[in-house]
């Protein structure tokens, strides 16, 4: 069963239990979908999907600092049940230290050698870890390891 499929069965099985979270959480991401397709002008695959449930994770995790600093604790709340649904369809999220050893194998093969050479290194870096960590993390950690090499 494609991923799309498992939001489609997901969001019924949502309506049917009146679970709101789940339930906007699923459209919003089907919805972020159609509109990749309709603009690409083909389906999309299981990896596009989750590049999009990925910007829509992010996008609840931007809102609720802001909402944090607005005091809205009824806004964080729905966001953070949102978000804990859209986690559920995101591949485990690497930590850290796995971040940084698959950095350092990344920095060997293209010679990086300080931080001048972070242009070579984030790209080959990110396609590799697609969906399973947090381009913040990624940038942070290729920045300190390029540092403590120059």
């Amino acid at each position: 069963m494609s991923l799309k499929d498992q939001l489609a069965t997901d969001l019924k099985e949502a309506i049917r239990s009146r679970d709101e979270a789940r339930k906007t959480a699923i459209r919003m991401v089907t919805w972020a979908v159609k509109n990749a397709e309709v603009a690409q002008g083909k389906p999309l695959d299981d990896a596009a999907v989750i590049g999009i449930i990925s910007k829509e994770a992010r996008r609840a995790r931007e809102s609720i600092e802001e909402f944090k600093k607005g005091n809205r604790s009824d806004l964080v709340a729905k966001e953070r049940a949102e978000l804990s649904v859209l986690e559920g369809y995101l591949p485990q999220q690497m930590g850290r230290e796995e971040v940084a050893e698959a950095a350092r194998k990344v920095i060997a093969e293209v010679g990086a050698g300080g931080p001048a050479d972070k242009g070579k290194v984030m790209p080959v870096l990110i396609a590799r870890l697609a969906g399973r960590a947090e381009g913040r993390v990624i940038n942070e950690v290729v920045t300190e390891l390029l540092a403590g090499d120059s």
